[in-house]
């Protein structure tokens, strides 16, 4: 049988219009498809796809193209014949074929001529399958001949005479087109008076004077060659005459009152009447027993032409024209008869068999007179072909019946008469194939809801297939009392809604198989404007703005076109088109008018209007600018487990643009009542694909902020519960570490509500030893953060993982952790301790360490105990205090600083764990050397005589080793302070007092005192006295006193440590309370600079000149003063006046250095002045003690850190006499405590 598609055609609407529609093939007969897939290895025969016309003109001057193209499978060969003869294209060299192809390039270009190829040509296209033969292609030559010459007399008319020019172009192939025009080639102009005629002669109806000239000229124009032939010129003149007589109409052409046309079926019919009278006749058409058809009627030639387009017998006829002027009419009669070259009413049908059906060929024509038809199979005569008996043929029509593979063949079918012929191609291809579906898997089908899907589903299969359409993994069939069903296997949803959306399983079904397509609907959302511009009456210069808020599918993307009365808005800078509105600024009256938003999606569109009208200003109130009003309308579209669209409809931005919207979440299952921040989107935004989390019941709110500030929280959305999950995640923070030597804690930090995601959080706590070969032990717990694992042996590592899990199932696989189970204290004590003592105060300690496994945790490090037994020098012993350092990591060796020179030192090292210190090493003893010893404990100087002073002081209170002398230097200071000479002096070791004899009376000594060891001098500590005026101006001291009181308070133990900016000066002070101190420094070598008291100097310099002679009753007066704790520099006197051989203190070791030279100027490592008090005269330094102490209450230590405040602060005085300036020195301003 006829392969046809099944089930047959249900229903189709045809007023329906599909929005997707890709449909395969209309099947009146089944051709098989071009499908590459499918003609892999797919046999059918040749079918002609392309060919020359059946009449080919060609221009002579290229080369003659003579087209033939066809298709099949296997590819087919290609032959020609020329009339009626084979035509061997191999022995033409200017002849070829081109590859893969069966069209001929005869090359005429270069040598021959278009003559020789003249012809009537066929193609045929042969394979293994049959062969199909083209149309009879005549090929001529184009020809554009001359006009012959002639010799043309002028022509002298009167006025209102009728005059026709004849044309007579040569004859051309194809015909020439005509016109007539001057020697300026300039048409001449034509009108109902004068016209052309379909034949190229011009007509005057009537000439007038004006219508003489020389140059009429007719030209024939051949367009195949691009030529213009020129007709010798016409001369014509026009004699006036004093009156013309006018006459009725007569036809110039057709001549007498009737003629007859023959024309073809489906050209153009052409007639034509011209007359000519005085005044000029018109001319007017009607047709006899009919009415002319309107839409294929043309009047031309100012209607002396009628045209009827697509002639076909129905207009056959009589057709009257009628010229008519002012004396009459008269008229002629066309008699009209079509004819009709072949035309088809069923041409004939590729046809597709599988072996044993059945299946017809049908070749109907018609024509006038009616055509003859004839068979061909694969080019030749049916009547000499071989013979087949599975055909029959039955006049215009080709009965197969059991038809086998033999029977494949190509069939021509002729339909020839007088007029022509039609040659048609038709295949009988018998094949036996499963079915095909060839349609693109996975088609996606995207349609917008409420409106029609059409799903593709093309096939092929022979014997056909039937189609069944399904729904779903596990769908039943489909059934029309919802779906069209399409011959072509198109499956039409009438109304698609959300539900349709899914994947759709096209089934194509033979006796050879079954295939089958998935193709996937996407349902959309309608585009709909949800806020709509509005009718706006605006002022002249103010400004309007048009709203045009669209929501739509949030898979698909919108475009907003604004239109002004249905065109396009003008091109003016005023007006500003923004996502949702539309701004004209600046109105004029021409904006008024009607704009139009216009909403695009790739599916659908939407649109609304306002009509916009202009009036004249008035005055309008300034706006109010205010926070948004709260978004409304919150929805959730797009619903999915892990993310869910939310939209809104922003509410009023009161003249403050919305910069962003804020969304917070509520989780009703965990946290109720509570917001939390969820996502930002920019103001111009109204839709957020937000994230969510498994096993949440989610709310949503939406709040929108401009430059003003932020609106309320929009109405909370409908909840929206997320389906519980699995976790994906497991707990944090996983550590291993032993309370107990016998335990493991495995602790974790564990997931919050939301990373749970579902009911019933567990965690899985798996261990095993990390050396060992065993098994990983496993335990689930509830809902908690630590887990004790007993009876492990001490310090062992661990593998440890901790998963979480709920009722769904489990966290992906955790990451392992080490661990190690409790520490022990450590067993062994670090053995071969050995000492270095490096100096007086620093040793070296050495140890090996201990083994790792006696460690028993993990090693924090060694840890040396060290304590003073015993002072060399005094040997007695005392509270025995232990110190305690600790070295971290592995350490093997280490510093001990700060000890005391001279001493006796034991020390024992332990390792440390976790747990605490094993046990100590054996203990170590060790001496530290001898050192420079302190400075003196106290100096004091009592008995001042006329020529003597005694001198008493306390040993150093830390000798550092054993004593051998004291060193006494001493100078006196002359009454312009400068230093006499400096007398060196030796004390044996076991003294502690001494008297000098011989000293000048009234006379200031400064005194250096230090005591020594065989390492060196200590430290020095300085004094001044004064021997008396006259023995008998002293008064003997108090019986039983054993002492005069020193005539200034003592500084003793003076130390400085200096550093590379910065210095540290301490000392020990006996005198008088409430006294301020005087730090002075210098460079040495220079001449010392003195910090003096402007109030005390002033006092005494004032005094010397009133008393000058009662010197005396002066010094009486001084010695109250200095008992009343007045401020004396003496301080700045022992610095000025600083023993030369005592040498000040290096900054990194406290040991003594040299001072250097004057010009070297060095900053304050050589020494400096300020007052103690913490404040500095800023004649002097603006250096101070208060930036290196914590504010006026700070302290030096005996190391020379700041400890108290000695005095209490005064009043800056001002200076007086000599004292109140003092040596320049560049020094001065660039030394610091800095």
């Amino acid at each position: 049988m006829q392969l046809k598609i099944m089930p047959k055609k249900k229903r189709l609407s045809a007023g329906r219009v599909p929005l997707i529609l890709f449909l395969c093939q209309t099947i009146s007969a089944l051709e098989v498809p071009l499908d590459p897939k499918l003609l892999e290895d797919l046999v059918q025969p040749p079918t002609i796809t392309h060919q020359s016309p059946k009449d080919y003109i060609i221009d002579p001057r290229e080369n003659i193209v003579i087209q033939c193209e066809a298709k099949g499978k296997p590819p087919p060969s290609f032959s020609w014949t020329r009339n009626g003869t084979h035509f061997d294209i191999d022995k033409d060299p200017l002849v070829t074929m081109k590859p893969d192809s069966g069209t001929l390039i005869i090359n005429i270009m270069s040598e021959g001529k278009a003559e020789t190829y003249e012809g009537v040509y066929q193609c045929t296209a042969r394979n293994e399958r049959g062969a199909a033969i083209s149309n009879n292609i005549v090929i001529r030559p184009s020809r554009s001949p001359l006009w012959t010459k002639e010799k043309l007399e002028p022509i002298t008319l009167q006025n209102g005479q009728p005059l026709v020019l004849p044309c007579r172009p040569p004859i051309g192939l194809p015909p020439a087109i005509i016109f007539w025009m001057d020697n300026s080639f300039q048409r001449l102009p034509q009108s109902e008076r004068v016209s052309q005629g379909l034949n190229g002669d011009l007509y005057f109806s009537n000439v007038l004077p004006e219508d003489t000239r020389e140059d009429y000229i007719c030209y024939a124009r051949f367009n195949h060659t691009q030529t213009i032939q020129q007709k010798q010129p016409i001369s014509l003149k026009v004699i006036s005459a004093k009156s013309s007589r006018e006459r009725p109409p007569t036809f110039l052409t057709p001549e007498g009152n009737a003629s007859h046309k023959e024309e073809l079926r489906g050209n153009v019919l052409s007639l034509e009447c011209i007359a000519e009278g005085l005044p000029t006749p018109l001319i007017y058409w009607i047709k006899e027993d009919g009415t002319l058809p309107t839409n294929r009627t043309v009047y031309r030639n100012f209607q002396k032409t009628l045209q009827i387009i697509q002639v076909s017998e129905a207009d056959s006829g009589n057709y009257q024209c009628i010229a008519k002027n002012a004396l009459g009419a008269i008229h002629h009669t066309i008699s009209v008869t079509v004819k009709a070259a072949p035309y088809w009413i069923m041409a004939p049908q590729n046809l597709v068999l599988s072996p044993g059906e059945d299946g017809t060929l049908i070749c109907r024509a018609n024509g006038n007179p009616k055509p003859r038809i004839s068979w061909l199979t694969n080019g030749v005569p049916i009547e000499i072909a071989p013979d087949d008996p599975s055909r029959r043929i039955d006049g215009d029509t080709i009965i197969f019946s059991n038809v086998q593979e033999r029977s494949s063949a190509v069939y021509q079918c002729n339909a020839s008469n007088e007029y022509g012929y039609l040659l048609a191609n038709a295949f009988v291809n018998v094949l036996a194939e499963p079915p095909r579906i060839l349609t693109s898997a996975n088609t996606l089908y995207q349609v917008i809801a409420n409106r029609p899907a059409f799903l593709d589903c093309a096939f092929f299969g022979s014997p056909l297939p039937t189609i069944e359409w399904f729904k779903g993994a596990k769908g039943s069939a489909l059934h029309e009392d919802i779906y069209v069903f399409h011959e072509n296997g198109t499956l039409e949803i009438p109304v698609a809604q959300k539900d349709n959306t899914g994947t759709y399983t096209c089934v194509a079904r033979n006796k050879l198989g079954t295939a089958k397509n998935e193709v996937h609907v996407e349902v959309k959302d309608p585009t709909r404007i949800i806020e709509q511009p509005e009718y706006a009456v605006v002022q002249r210069g103010s400004t309007v703005s048009f709203e045009c808020r669209v929501k739509h599918d949030h898979t698909l993307i919108a475009t907003v076109t604004w239109l002004k009365d249905n065109g396009e808005l003008p091109n003016d800078e005023r007006f500003t088109v923004a996502k949702d509105h539309l701004v004209v600024t600046d109105v004029r009256d021409d904006d008024g008018g009607t704009y139009t938003c216009v909403a695009n999606t790739t599916l659908d569109d939407v649109s609304a209007s306002a009509v916009l009208s202009v009036v004249a200003p008035t005055p309008t109130p300034a706006p109010i600018y205010d926070v948004p009003n709260p978004p409304f309308d919150l929805e959730l579209t797009s619903q999915l487990d892990t993310s869910v669209q939310l939209s809104w409809t922003p509410g009023d931005d009161n003249n403050s643009p919305i910069t962003k919207f804020i969304i917070e979440y509520e989780d009703a299952m965990h946290e109720a009542g509570l917001w939390h921040h969820q996502a930002e989107v920019s103001g111009t935004q109204t839709t957020a694909q937000l994230k969510l989390s498994p096993y949440v019941n989610y709310s949503f709110r939406v709040m929108a902020e401009n430059s003003i500030g932020r609106s309320l929280p929009s109405e909370a959305s409908e909840q929206y519960q997320t389906k519980a999950a699995e976790p994906d995640k497991n707990p944090t923070a996983v550590e291993g570490l032993g309370s107990e030597p016998d335990n493991l804690v495995i602790t974790w930090k564990p997931l919050n509500g939301f990373e749970s995601n579902g009911p019933g959080l567990q965690y899985k706590v798996s261990w095993r030893q990390k050396d060992g070969d065993d098994e990983w032990t496993s335990v689930v717990v509830a809902n908690v953060s630590k887990y004790i694992v007993s009876g492990t042996p001490t310090f062992v590592p661990y593998l440890i993982k901790v998963q979480a899990l709920n009722v769904v199932g489990f966290a992906p696989e955790p990451a392992v952790v080490m661990g190690h189970s409790g520490e022990d204290l450590p067993m062994v004590a670090p053995g071969n301790v050995r000492v270095n003592v490096v100096n007086s105060t620093l040793a070296e300690v050495h140890w090996d360490p201990v083994p790792l496994k006696s460690i028993r945790g993990h090693l924090q490090g060694y840890r040396i105990y060290y304590w003073k037994a015993q002072s060399s020098s005094q040997r007695n012993r005392r509270h025995i205090e232990k110190k305690i350092l600790t070295f971290q990591g592995s350490k093997t060796h280490g510093m001990l600083p700060g000890l005391e020179p001279f001493s006796h030192y034991t020390l024992n090292v332990r390792v440390v764990n976790g747990k605490g210190e094993g046990p100590a090493s054996p203990d170590r003893a060790f001496s530290t050397p001898e050192g420079v010893p302190s400075a003196p404990s106290s100096l004091k100087i009592v008995n001042p005589t006329l020529d003597s002073l005694t001198l008493e002081w306390d040993p150093p209170s830390h000798p550092n080793g054993l004593l051998t002398e004291y060193t006494l230097k001493y100078q006196p200071i002359n009454s312009t302070h400068e230093l006499g000479p400096l007398i060196d002096l030796k004390i044996p070791a076991n003294k502690t007092r001494w008297t000098l004899k011989n000293l000048n009376f009234s006379t200031r000594y400064k005194f250096y005192f230090y005591a020594q060891t065989s390492v060196g001098p200590g430290s020095q500590i300085t004094e001044e006295a004064v021997t008396t005026v006259d023995e008998a101006g002293i008064l003997p001291p108090d019986v039983g006193a054993g002492k005069v009181q020193a005539v200034n308070p003592r500084i003793s133990n003076l130390t400085a440590a200096a550093a590379e900016t910065s210095a540290n000066i301490s000392w020990k002070y006996e005198g008088p309370e409430h006294v301020n101190f005087y730090v002075e420094y210098g460079v040495a070598g220079t001449m010392a600079s003195r910090q003096v008291d402007i109030a005390t100097q002033g006092w005494f310099i004032g005094l010397m000149c009133a008393v000058a002679l009662l010197i005396l009753i002066l010094l009486i007066v001084c010695f109250i003063r200095r008992n009343k704790g007045g401020k004396y520099p003496v301080k700045e006197k022992e610095d000025a006046h600083a023993d030369p051989e005592i040498q000040p203190m290096k900054e990194d070791d406290g040991t003594f250095g040299e001072y250097s030279d004057a010009e070297d100027h060095k900053p304050l490592k050589k020494g400096s002045r300020t007052p103690s008090d913490r404040t500095v005269k800023k004649e002097d330094s603006d250096d101070s003690l208060v930036d290196y102490g914590e504010g006026v209450n700070g302290q030096f230590n005996e190391d020379g850190s700041f400890i108290g405040q000695y005095s209490g602060k005064k009043e800056k005085e001002p200076a007086e006499g000599n004292e109140s300036s003092e040596a320049p020195s560049p020094v001065n301003a660039m030394n610091s405590f800095v």
